[in-house]
Order: C-alpha cells, then structure tokens, then sequence
C-alpha cells in the first residue's frame, strides 16, 4: 500500500480510497421491517390449525366461526409486532463503536473527518484521550500507552513503541507496534498509518464471529417443544372424533363442525398474547433493579441459567487500579482501605506498630514522580492520565497529602518521563528545605539504583524480593519507589539516579467490585455456577476469584495456551480443562466463544457477563448475554440479550430471581389455558360418548377462550413472587414446560370441570329444557369456572388462603371484568343472538356458583397430597 508519511494522502486520493474500501463502520445486521415482523407472528403450529380451522368454518358456512377465529390470530399478531418492532428499536439505537471523528493529515496538513471516512493508508494523529479510528501500525510514539482492556482484557495500559516491528498473525497483546479501532489513548502521543478499516479491522473480525446465527433461548426451546407437542395431540384427537363421527353415520359437515370445535377447545389462542404481557412485565420489573432488556424473550433465560460466565475486568473488579498494601524495608506492613478512585480510605498499619516515617516519603514519591491529576465531577472523583498513576494519587490523599498544594508546596525542577524502556519515572523537587529526587518504578530497575534503605545503612535485597514474590502470588501488580537528597539541580536527571535509599513497595490490584462475593454465594445458593474468563495474568485471575468465592485454595486457573494445545470443543482434553475449573486466564475472544460451546455442549444455559469488545462473540453465542452499561462498549451491548445500568455484577441475582418469576408466571398462564381448554375437551368427549348434541358451540367456545379467559391469563402474567424463587435450583435444562406437576394439575382440574359442565348439560336435557338454554346456562358454568381457576393458577404448591389476595390487583379486576362482559352479552341486542345466551335467574346463579366453588376443594386437596408426596 502507497502512502506519503509526511503529507498523508490526497483529498482525491481518499475519496478514490473510501468508493473502493467502503466506509470504516463495522457490519451490522439490518432490522426487520414492520411487515416482516408482522408475517413472524404466524409461524406457529397452532396457528396454522386456527387458519384450516377458519377456511372449514367458511366452507361450511359458519361464517361468524370463521370470522372469530380471524379476528384472533390477527389481535395476536398486532400485539406480538409492536413488542417485537419496540425491542427492534431498542437495539438499534446501541450502535457506532468506533468514535464519530479522528485526526489525520490531507494535503500536508492536519483535518478533523468522521471516523466512517478514514481510509487505508491515512496517516492518523493520536493524543491522550483519542479513541483509535481504526487499525494502525505507528511510525513514531512518544511514551504511548493505549487501554486495550475491552479488545484483550488486560487492566494495564499496554506500552506502544515503533522499535520491533510485529508479525501480521501475531496475537494483540504481542504487537506493541500496532494501535487497534476502538482502543483509548491514555498517554503520550503517537501517528500511525491506516493498515485495515470497517470488517478488517480487529474489531471488525470479531464483529463478523458476533453475526454467527446465535443459539435459541431456553424459552423459546421449551416453548417450542410445547406447541409441537399440543398440536399433533390435537391433529391426532381430531382425526379419531373425526373417524369415530363418520363411522356413527353423521353427516360430514356435522363431523367438520365438530372437528373445528374441538381444535378452538384445544388451541390456546391466547396463550402467545399472554407471554408477551408476561415479559414485558417481567422486562420493566427488571429495569427497575438495573438490568435493561434488549430481547424480549431474554426476560426469562437470565432465570433458566444454570451457569454465569463472567469477565473479570469492569465486570467483577471496578476497573481501577487501587493500592491495597504498602511494605517498607524494615518490615513494617500498611494496609489502605477504600476502592478506585475513592479518597475516603486510611493508610493503617498491619501491626498497630508506631508510623515509620519511611511512609511519609514513599506516599510522596509516588505523588510527585507523577503524570496524572484527580478533578471532582459532582459527587465523584475521575482520574485523568495512566491508571498507575492515578492510584499514587489516590493513595497520597488518603495518607493526607494534598495533590492540588504539591506542586506549589513542593516544587518540580526537573523530570525523567516514564518510558516502557525504562519502567520507571522520577521527578527532582524542592522538599522541605533540600532538594530530592523521587523515583517509582519496576522494583528491579531501582533496586540496582539504590545503595541502602531509607533509614538503614544496607539493602537487604533478598527480603524485598521476597516481598515482591509474595504479593505477586497473592495476584497483586508490585511498584517500587526511591528517593535521593541532591545537592543542586543536575542538567542530565537521570545521572543522578544512583546510590537512592530505597523507600519500600506497593502492591495494587483492580479491586473486586463491591457485593461480588455475596452475590456468588447467592449464585451458589440458589445452584448456578460462576465462572471466571478473562485475558489477565493467571495468578491475578486466581487470586481474585478466590476473593471473590467462585474458586478454592485448590483450584488451579487454566489459560489460554492450555485450551489452544487441544483439539477445542468436544475434544476430551477440551472438555476436560473445561470442566476441570471455574478460572480461566490469557483466553483470546475466539476462546471465551468456544469455551460457551463446550458449556452448552454439557447441557449448561450459559450466561456470559462481559464490557468489552473480546467479550462480543461470548456474549452473542451464549443463551443470555449481559453487557455492562456504564462502562461497557457498543459492541458489548449490541451482542448482549440484557445490559446492567449499573454494572454491578450484583444485579444479576435480582435477574436470575425476575427472570424465574416470568418463568413461573408464564407456566401459571400456561396451566390456565391448558387445563380450561382440556375441560372443554373434556365435555366435548363426553357428549360424543353419551350420544348427545354439542354442549357449546365453536362460536361460543371463542367467546369464553378469547374475551373471559383471554382478560384473566393477561392479569394472571402480573402475579408477584411467591418468595423461594432464589431457593429453588435451576430447572433441568430440557424439563419441558408440560412436567409431570403440570400434567397431573390440568387433567385433575379438567375432569372435574369437564365432568361437572357435562352432568349440568345433561341433566338439563334430561329434563326437557331447550338446547340453547341448555347451552347458556352451560356457558355460564364455564366463565364461572374459570374465574374460580385463576386463584387456583396463582400458585403450583402454595394454598390460596396462605397468597395475598390482593397481592394482584389486576387479577381481581380481571374476574370481576370478566364476569361482567359475560353478563353484557346477555344483555346486548345481537350479540347475544350470536352466542346464543339470554339472562338467567338468581337461583340459578348462585347453584352454578356453588357448583364452582367446589373446583377450589378439589385443589386444595390436591396441593396437599403434593406437599406430602414430596416432604
């Protein structure tokens, strides 16, 4: 590629480049347009035996029963739209990861141009605070360090440099020469020329892994599973009461009317309704604990999960760099409290032994030989420049040192920059009278500058490597500082840094966020597993996750080099390493996604966490993805299913807890529909066996599934916790929604309700009363069935007297709602000509309220049989 490393390119030349490369955006997945979302809402079984359903009611001139079913399968499709269209919109607006500008040279001179023009080949301009526009290879840096902690999940800042130039398949963390799109300059400054832009980028390349087809939610398998399932029971039931009519000698159009009536028994046709409300309910509830949620259905997978795998940088730790311990030459031990960029810690000892005034220099060391600066925003403090630095900050108010008087108080004659080649920084200042020099730096660098301890007259070089060595096993990043008295100002700083009294070592560390341990002790009570996977340094990985609970003293991370030595997922040294812990370090992005298939492999619902970029194809290929919001990327979150405002891992309990509550309600709409549709059923049978007319007709079968039943499922979805939701272990994997529990409560409640609407139908007849009257008071019955049932729905075990009966108010305005449109309809000219009902007398009410009310008893009983069986 032909380029000009002093004016950069052409303006012709750019825009020649920009028609044959594209813009430098990433590939994104166009949203389905209302019409196409519209045609998706009849892509279900049930829908299509509804639709044959309406063409035989046509055929037979039933119009009015073709017409009902119509105007449900199109009420269902509106609502699922508008959700679906909404959470389309949504996802849409979390987009644009690279930044919206960058600086590069045109014409021999600098110009500001949207990021989406730069081409291969711009010569780029980088300064602190600059996102990269795109993939770079520098041809000069000055002290440059970039946060590439959301593309390689490292914490520290990663030092560029033009020296080595690296090889094209070389891993990121290993190209010191190469700046990545989307990575943050924290330091120095830099130019570079544009080596790949948009899909070819490093980002862009995980980008296209994202746009793999994902893996379908728990939810939607199960409620899948379901459909099928209660479809083909119905084709076959169908085609029996079809075959058993015709052999009877019934007329065909008798048969046909029967088989439509039955499939509008059977068919839940407010069920896809019902789960919409049902997760949009559960999709604001979980707003209001900081979990936002950008795929409807992802509601209640973040409850199926039975394991979480988290990031570690941003996700489980603040992503701020915090001093946790000081340890001074003569074995005095501090240790400081507070998290991140928090000034309200303390400096205590360990030993309650009187302060050795070796501190009061070390904390100003590290104030001093420094390149960054703390500024209030508000409430809170932001840390500007490397993290490194930002933490001596810190660590100088917490000790009492005031940052903003230093420079006045203590002025800056001269001062050694940091540089990667030299792992340290120095600063001469005037103090206290003298003149000092103040070093930080690699404890190896200054030990070999350093003749004694400050305050001693040797150097014990072997007790400070010893400390170093066991910070580090403990996962912490260790610094040492120094400090020489001068006798005036050299012209070359760094010939004075030489015979130093070394002042003592500091142990820092990216901090656990803040109720991570009491949140993986929930996780663990409530029996999912957590799992860490992360690109850092094994030993900080294992050492935070044993603070944090998800690993023992005996567990062993496992890295990146580990998993690439096997044969990847499904090959037994794979699943092995896999299985074999819950750390894993030095992962590259395309691992944390192999890692997730293995998971799934063993029959995990995964969850992965995660705010960077390297987390994307996890969080796309997982069942649920969760992205952080605060600090989290754009691509982060446009891979994931949920997005914690927050970022407190935290949450994400009180997002397994909603997330099973939308579960348990949607099984309890389910139940509903289910078992008041097999008592339809039911009575259908029984008048077929007994020889006797249709106790309902299709029409008035629509009228009670669709306006009584349908006002009461959607109230049911507002049910609010039972309370042992987080004390219950997650559901197997492929328990389908129909279990054994579910099975035997629906045909319990349909033969009771079949066999009592039946007995009432008969008796009737018996006595010579008309078929329509009949059939009314038979309707009537059912409405008042099914306003008793809903209180039997609102809980599988727990009895209705121990529930809250105002705990949901929506349900009892649902009953009471119901009940009253029922009584309209007697009342209404022409409408209740076509359902065929009239008003009834008082005594009459209160028999089949009675009558009704025996439907309660009978499932008390039965949960107290249950509770027995199973204690």
């Amino acid at each position: 590629m032909e380029f000009d490393t002093h004016s950069g390119l052409t303006t012709g030349e750019a825009a020649r480049r920009l028609a044959e490369y594209g813009p430098n955006v990433l590939p994104e997945r166009r949203p389905p347009g209302l019409f196409l979302l519209f045609l998706r809402q009849f892509r279900s079984p049930f829908i299509y035996v509804l639709l044959v359903a309406a063409v035989v009611s046509w055929g037979l001139d039933h119009t009015i029963n073709a017409w009902f079913i119509l105007a449900v399968l199109l009420i269902n499709a509106t609502i699922g739209t508008m959700q679906e269209y909404s959470a389309e919109r949504a996802a849409a607006a979390l987009k644009e990861m690279v930044p919206s500008w960058a600086m590069v040279l045109r014409d021999g001179r600098p110009v500001r141009v949207r990021t989406a023009e730069v081409v291969p080949g711009d010569l780029v301009q980088l300064v602190p605070g600059d996102k990269v526009p795109a993939d770079l290879r520098l041809l000069t840096a000055r002290d440059l360090q970039v946060d590439e902690s959301m593309l390689t999940g490292e914490s520290l800042a990663a030092y560029k440099s033009v020296g080595v130039r690296s090889r094209d398949d070389a891993v990121a963390t290993e190209r010191a020469d190469v700046c990545f799109a989307g990575t943050v300059v924290m330091r120095g400054r830099g130019t570079g020329i544009v080596i790949a832009t948009g899909a070819e980028t490093e980002i862009g390349r995980i980008a296209a892994d994202v746009e793999e087809q994902p893996v379908k939610l728990p939810l939607l398998l199960r409620i899948e599973r379901f459909t099928l399932g209660v479809t083909w029971g119905i084709l076959v039931l169908i085609s029996l009461i079809f075959a058993i009519t015709l052999a009877r000698g019934e007329e065909l159009g008798t048969a046909f009317l029967l088989g439509v009536a039955l499939a509008v028994s059977a068919i839940p046709e407010g069920l896809p309704a019902a789960i919409t409300v049902a997760l949009a309910i559960g999709m604001r509830r979980m707003a209001r604990v900081g979990v936002i949620i950008r795929r409807l259905l992802a509601v209640e997978a973040l409850g199926s999960c039975t394991y979480i795998a988290s990031d570690k940088t941003g996700t489980l730790t603040v992503n701020e760099m915090t001093i946790r311990r000081i340890e001074l030459p003569g074995g005095s031990v501090y240790e400081v409290s507070g998290e991140g960029i928090d000034l309200h810690g303390e400096v205590l000892p360990v030993d309650a032994a009187k302060e050795d005034a070796c501190l009061r220099l070390l904390c100003a060391s590290g104030l001093l030989a420094n390149e960054s600066r703390l500024e209030k925003k508000g409430d809170r403090w932001v840390g500007h420049g490397d993290r490194v630095d930002v933490a001596f900050l810190v660590l100088a108010a917490k000790y009492g040192l005031d940052g903003d008087e230093a420079p006045a108080r203590w002025p800056e004659l001269e001062r050694v920059p940091y540089e990667s080649e030299h792992a340290y920084s120095a600063s001469i200042n005037r103090f206290e009278g003298g003149i000092r020099v103040f070093v930080k730096g690699s404890v190896e660098r200054l030990l070999a500058m350093c003749s004694r301890a400050e305050g001693m007259e040797t150097l014990d070089r072997d007790a400070i490597e010893r400390q170093v060595d066991s910070l580090a096993r403990q996962g912490y990043r260790v610094l040492g500082l120094a400090s020489g008295v001068l006798d005036d100002v050299p012209a070359e700083p760094e010939a004075v840094l030489h015979g130093l009294s070394f002042l003592g070592v500091v142990g820092m560390i990216d901090p656990l966020r803040p109720g991570v341990p009491d949140a993986v002790r929930q996780c663990r009570a409530a029996s999912i597993k957590v799992a860490m996977v992360t690109g850092d340094h094994p030993q900080t990985a294992i050492a935070l996750a044993r603070q944090a609970g998800i690993a023992d003293e005996r567990m062993q991370p496992v890295t990146g080099r580990q998993l690439a030595a096997t044969g990847g997922p499904g090959d037994e040294s794979f699943r092995e390493l896999v299985l074999g812990t819950r750390v894993f370090a030095r992962v590259v992005p395309h691992q944390k996604k192999q890692i997730v298939e293995q998971l799934i492999q063993e029959g995990e619902f995964v969850a992965v966490t995660g705010d960077g970029v390297n987390d994307a194809p996890a969080l796309r290929h997982a069942h649920v993805g969760i992205a952080m919001g605060l600090r989290g990327t754009d691509v982060a979150r446009e891979s994931a299913d949920l997005i914690l405002t927050d970022d407190h891992f935290a949450s994400i309990v009180q997002g397994v807890k909603q997330g099973r509550i939308v579960y348990n309600n949607i099984r309890k709409v389910i139940f509903l529909l289910i078992s008041t549709g097999a008592a339809e059923i039911a009575l259908m049978m029984l008048s077929i066996l007994f020889g006797m007319p249709l106790p309902l007709f299709p029409v008035q079968l629509l009228w009670l599934n669709l306006v009584t039943n349908g006002i009461q499922d959607v109230a049911l979805a507002f049910e609010p916790e039972e309370g042992h939701e987080l004390k219950q272990s997650p559901r197997p994997p492929r328990e389908s929604i129909f279990n054994r529990l579910m099975i035997e409560r629906v045909v319990v409640n349909a033969l009771v309700m079949g066999c009592l609407a039946f007995a009432v139908f008969m008796w009737q007849m018996q006595q010579g009363i008309a078929e329509q009257q009949a059939r009314n008071i038979t309707l009537l019955l059912m409405v008042l069935f099914e306003n008793v049932h809903v209180l039997n729905s609102r809980s599988e075990t727990r009895s209705i007297f121990r529930q809250n009966l105002f705990g949901n108010k929506f349900l009892l305005f649902a009953m009471l709602g119901a009940q009253a449109v029922h009584i309209g309809a007697m009342y209404t000219p022409g409408l209740r000509d076509v359902l065929q009902v009239q008003p009834v007398r008082l005594d009459q009410w209160s028999t089949l309220l009675g009558i009704a009310l025996a439907l309660i008893v009978v499932n008390e009983l039965y949960k107290v049989l249950h509770r027995r069986s199973f204690t």
